[in-house]
């Protein structure tokens, strides 16, 4: 990207709407969610019931897939910066993620379907940074928490109905796993169409002859500001391991395996509801005060989850978990976003979820071994632990700020 020079990008007048594009990214988000999920929200039984995975199997390949995912961004952020264009990167991802939806029906081994987890999570890491970094280009400032809460929200809703389908197909197939991965297909390659017919990308000017933004000075001149949303998001996500120990958990509750995907729809109609509204919160109140809300939420989830022996308290955890995902991703998106020059953006949130990644894999593999040594209750309170490790993390930044001023 250029050194030394910001980007300016064309944008529709400033107004109070969300712009046509960001709706588009959303309603992309929705589709492929409800093709990821149709498999996710079910494959955690499906390795452990008919391939004979064990919970600490499940959590490495969810923490090797996951945090591939969040790692590759960063090299995808950065080549959006570099050529200037973010779409055919978003296109190639979310591309490579329906490709993959084949593979976990026709899958006879863990092998397989660890590859085919593994090339979905490519996809979306390649896709994830230049999405991220659109609409943050088509959003103006103003409403700028408002655009990632929509965002966030059409992800979700796409997040809860895909396992919502999966219950029913399980239902009408008798618990056939893999005819319901079969549809799966379906609205991955429509996702796919929707972002290739649907979306204008905006337009950029360059001034000067672009450069590989992933260089010691292009990191130099990203703000303290920026670094300190970086670090606080690694805790974050160390404090919240993969979702398919959530899967797991409500299994262990005694409800039918049918069922089970219910508590993905739980938490994922709780995350949509609250989203957007959380998202508008934040372009008027304090970022920081936000994310400890979302914190003591996601506290008070972990020791639902971990006391809990009624489906019941299980089904309350995982709403929590919900609302502090919808309290929590859209804001730290905007931070990142606040924070990091323009023509960096794309390069700031492959960065951001490098680090994110590293703790992704760390939290699952961690959280497979304390299920495997201790039981289910031990991986909730260690949640829980690290969730106040990024209160008291907060807590001191505030207090240093204080002092500063």
């Amino acid at each position: 990207m250029q050194s030394g020079v910001t980007e300016t990008r064309t944008y529709n007048p400033p107004s109070k709407s969300i712009p046509h594009g960001v709706w588009v990214l959303g309603f992309v988000s929705l589709l492929m969610d409800v093709s990821s999920e149709l498999i996710h929200s079910l494959l955690p039984m499906f390795m452990v019931t008919t391939l004979g995975a064990s919970a600490l199997e499940v959590g490495w390949i969810e923490g090797i897939a996951e945090s591939t995912a969040l790692i590759i961004k960063v090299f995808s952020g950065a080549l959006s910066d570099y050529l200037g264009k973010r779409k055919g990167l978003a296109v190639f991802g979310y591309a490579l993620a329906a490709l993959t939806k084949p593979l976990f029906a026709l899958a006879p081994t863990i092998g397989v379907v660890f590859a085919a987890r593994l090339l979905d999570r490519i996809g979306k890491g390649v896709r994830g940074a230049p999405r991220d970094a659109l609409v943050a280009d088509l959003s103006p400032p103003e409403i700028r928490g408002a655009a990632f809460g929509l965002r966030q929200a059409l992800d979700a809703v796409g997040a809860a109905l895909g396992p919502l389908l999966a219950v029913g197909f399980m239902l009408i197939w008798a618990d056939h796993f893999r005819t319901v991965f079969w549809v799966a297909v379906i609205p991955g390659a429509a996702c796919v169409l929707l972002l290739v017919f649907g979306l204008r990308e905006p337009t950029s000017t360059q001034k000067v002859k672009r450069t590989i933004p992933i260089r010691r000075e292009s990191l130099r001149r990203m703000p303290a500001s920026y670094w300190w949303v970086v670090g606080i998001g690694a805790v974050f996500t160390l404090a919240r391991f993969s979702e398919a120990f959530l899967i797991l958990r409500t299994q262990d509750s005694g409800i039918p395996i049918a069922l089970v995907p219910l508590a993905i729809v739980a938490m994922n109609l709780a995350f949509s509801v609250s989203a957007y509204p959380f998202g508008k919160l934040s372009d008027h109140m304090s970022h920081q005060a936000l994310l400890a809300l979302g914190l003591v939420m996601l506290i008070a989830a972990d020791l639902l989850l971990a006391m809990g022996q009624h489906w019941t308290i299980i089904t309350a955890g995982i709403l929590l978990w919900g609302v502090h995902l919808g309290a929590t991703q859209g804001l730290l998106a905007t931070m990142v976003a606040n924070a990091a020059p323009p023509h960096l953006r794309g390069t700031a949130y492959g960065f951001f979820n490098l680090v994110s990644g590293v703790a992704m894999l760390f939290a699952s593999v961690f959280a497979g071994l304390l299920w495997e040594k201790m039981g289910a209750a031990a991986t909730f309170y260690a949640g829980a632990g690290f969730c106040a490790i990024a209160l008291a993390t907060l807590a001191s930044h505030s207090l240093a700020g204080l002092r500063s001023s």
